[in-house]
């Protein structure tokens, strides 16, 4: 009988992830949009910067002290998927949104220690058409999940660790201030 629940469970999380999504996606920038130089900040480029970190700890210091949300890129793209920045534009504006930030912890925790296997991470969120993407890593066979792509404080920040994306899950719906609830929650791949 536990067998045919599982069975079934994993069967509707399967149709559930191949869903069609809602979310409108809009057009691509405009040449005018893409060709806006960025200048970086005084200091060290991303690459250069990150050669020196030893661990997600200095990931999470950098995230704390210099990144901020981009409210008015969020604002902007508010219920779509615009195309996420580059980990550089991201590092050097010390700023974004969930989609941006998801790749660029993803990217970061990578270069850093390729053992941590960072994954984005999509929460799928019904009925309100939209998607919210997340970063996941696993430390020492505990697996914690990092966003900083949010308005939320609540959410923002490091969390875990989990046995799985399951409980996580459940704490981003106990947390959420709108009390959001997750459809799905899957690996992208």
């Amino acid at each position: 009988m536990r067998f045919k629940l599982e069975a079934l469970l994993i069967c509707m999380l399967i149709v559930l992830a191949c869903a069609p999504s809602r979310v409108k996606i809009p057009p691509r920038e405009t040449p005018a949009e893409k060709t806006v130089s960025v200048k970086p900040p005084p200091g060290k480029y991303y690459t250069e910067a990150i050669s020196g970190w030893k661990s997600y700890h200095d990931l999470v210091k950098w995230m704390e002290k210099d990144f901020s949300f981009d409210a008015e890129r969020y604002k902007k793209y508010e219920g779509t998927l615009p195309l996420p920045r580059t980990s550089e534009e991201t590092f050097q504006l010390k700023s974004g949104i969930y989609i941006d930030v998801a790749f660029f912890l993803k990217e970061t925790l990578n270069r850093v220690d390729p053992s941590y296997h960072a994954q984005i991470v999509v929460l799928v969120i019904r009925p309100y058409g939209f998607n919210h993407y997340v970063c996941s890593f696993k430390t020492e066979g505990k697996l914690f999940v990092m966003d900083y792509g949010t308005p939320y404080r609540e959410l923002t920040g490091i969390h875990g660790p989990y046995r799985s994306l399951e409980e996580y899950k459940k704490f981003y719906e106990m947390a959420h201030p709108l009390k959001r609830k997750i459809e799905a929650i899957v690996y992208l791949h």
